[in-house]
């Protein structure tokens, strides 16, 4: 037995799940088909990926090692290669509006946007058939198990909140999918239209009984302000004849033929005890 053959039968051994001998045979021609076609085989060996972008590239169906290409000029060989591209910039999407049932038994439709960009584009080709439609789902499955903890009136105020919550179960589902989810916000919450009217109503009565609570506050300082009045103004009898000349004042300046004299209480009271 020569001492290749030998060598080969050891590499095997030592390494089983390396390239068979059909692989190494099928690339040493498809070696010689470039070398044997140069430099017309530079069109098919040359590939370009943008600035944004990686390729990851399978040899005989193999990960290549050295990890993703790019950006720039990477080469592959015909016949045994093929690559895939994977964009690095952030994505957005709709997630579509979620009838969901809250925690107090309120229907409520919410929809939300999500913004992800892979991290990983070894693991996004890899560890999943399809990244991006896996990413919306599981955003549309989130978003209903978020908001079902929630009340309706945590719903309506913590958006905030709610999106930070989001995003976390978001990024940590996607990591191993090398994906990683921005940025989450909730768009509109949309309630049911008889929930909208009762809600109307309720602020409505909530305004109309503050309304009368400041209405009453008000009068009742005003009286106290007119009785302190009253008290200063029966210590002087002349304080009574001077607030009496400057009310005539006042309705003479706005130019009017007709002039209020009052009577005092005191004659009345003298004619009616008589």
């Amino acid at each position: 037995m020569t001492p290749g053959i030998v060598a080969t039968t050891v590499a095997k051994i030592a390494n089983p799940e390396g390239p068979g001998c059909c692989a190494i045979i099928l690339t040493i021609v498809s070696y010689l088909l470039i070398v044997a076609t140069f430099p017309f085989s530079l069109c098919m060996c040359i590939k370009v990926v943008q600035e944004y972008e990686r390729a990851v590239i399978f040899r005989l169906g193999r990960l290549l090692k050295g990890g993703a290409k790019g950006p720039g000029i990477f080469f592959v060989v015909p016949c045994i290669d093929s690559y895939r591209k994977v964009d690095l910039r952030t994505v957005s999407f709709d997630v579509p509006p979620q009838e969901v049932l809250s925690k107090d038994s309120v229907t409520v439709s919410v929809d939300a946007v999500v913004y992800y960009r892979v991290s990983n584009p070894m693991a996004a080709v890899c560890n999943i058939s399809d990244f991006s439609h896996s990413t919306r789902l599981l955003a549309a499955t989130t978003l209903r198990n978020v908001l079902g903890t929630k009340n309706l009136a945590e719903i309506l105020s913590e958006r905030e909140s709610i999106s930070h919550n989001m995003q976390s179960s978001l990024d940590e589902a996607t990591d191993p999918w090398g994906v990683k989810v921005e940025r989450v916000e909730i768009k509109d919450v949309r309630l049911p239209v008889q929930l909208q009217r009762a809600m109307a109503a309720e602020a409505e009565a909530a305004r109309e009984a503050r309304a009368k609570v400041i209405a009453a506050e008000g009068e009742q300082r005003a009286s106290r302000a007119l009785k302190e009045a009253a008290e200063v103004i029966s210590e002087s009898p002349a304080a009574l004849q001077l607030r009496y000349l400057q009310t005539l004042s006042q309705i003479s300046a706005e130019k009017n033929s007709t002039i209020i004299f009052p009577l005092p209480i005191d004659i009345i009271n003298n004619i009616v005890s008589k």
